[in-house]
């Protein structure tokens, strides 16, 4: 491995259990502390994340260099009210039920606490930059639970990280996995989008969302649900029987890769139609 492998590895390692266990260590006070000197609060975070990590950025170069190479451009303090002005946000309301071993609920990002905002991307010169979002106040957002066990979320990341494959959408649509709806709803408002199928095999995910989420879509006369495994009924269809599938069949870039490439074959089975993948940038980092 080259230095610059070493270090993606030691960044990633490092972020990775901070915002896995520690992710509202940072204070609103710390903050403030620092950013009297003159200093942004970005870059605040990222020394007090530094102090976090244990680096030294007085005395050990190799901390110094590390710090310049990957901190100032990883984290960013983010607009709340550029998130309550998404239309998913705006105009679903989303209740806290439960069926079976699906349930609907909340979660909290407190103000300061660190979250991924976006696909990782890879530099020029090989270093993989993750992106860490903050927010200033408490921001609330949508989950679903399976088993207790946080499965799927609405949070900036996921609005970040969509945004291309929204972009991409057109006529009939076939994305796999349901989530919360946030896909098929922003989606569902394109003129240029005709129709989208979603795939989605927990028949209990599919109930609550037919019953609470899908009467509020404005366009929900272009939503068919099948209830299914995404693979088996990627087997049923045509050539261009779809103009665009999406695929969202995993939690993050950990459990995705294998899903992703195994999603990958079927673009060779159907060369006329256009496929898009979440996270896809983020997943090819770990290839």
């Amino acid at each position: 491995m080259n230095k610059t492998e070493i270090r993606n590895g030691r960044l990633l390692s490092l972020l990775s259990r901070y915002l896995n266990f520690h992710s509202d260590y940072i204070k609103e006070n710390d903050i403030k502390e620092i950013a009297e000197t003159g200093i942004g609060e970005e870059m605040a975070f990222g020394l007090l994340l530094a102090s976090a990590f244990g680096l030294d950025l007085e005395k050990n170069w190799e901390d110094i260099e590390f710090f310049k190479e990957y901190f100032p451009y990883i984290f960013h303090k983010l607009d709340i009210e550029e998130f309550k002005k998404n239309p998913y946000y705006k105009n679903i309301r989303f209740p806290e039920r439960k069926i079976g071993n699906i349930e609907f609920g909340h979660r909290t990002y407190k103000s300061y606490e660190a979250f991924a905002c976006g696909d990782m991307e890879e530099m020029p010169d090989g270093r993989l930059m993750p992106h860490i979002g903050f927010f200033t106040e408490e921001f609330r957002y949508p989950i679903i639970l399976e088993n207790g066990i946080e499965w799927m979320t609405v949070t900036p990341n996921e609005i970040r990280t969509l945004e291309e494959p929204e972009h991409k959408a057109h006529g009939k649509v076939l994305t796999f996995g349901l989530g919360i709806g946030y896909y098929p709803y922003m989606i569902s408002l394109k003129s240029d989008v005709e129709s989208i199928d979603i795939a989605e095999r927990n028949e209990n995910t599919i109930e609550l969302f037919r019953r609470h989420i899908l009467p509020q879509f404005p366009n929900r006369q272009k939503i068919r649900l099948i209830c299914g495994d995404a693979f088996s009924y990627m087997d049923t269809i045509r050539d261009g029987q779809y103009d665009f599938i999406f695929a969202d069949l995993w939690h993050d870039a950990g459990d995705g890769k294998s899903l992703y490439l195994k999603t990958k074959e079927y673009e060779k089975k159907y060369p006329n139609t256009e496929f898009a993948y979440w996270i896809e940038k983020t997943i090819r980092c770990y290839l």
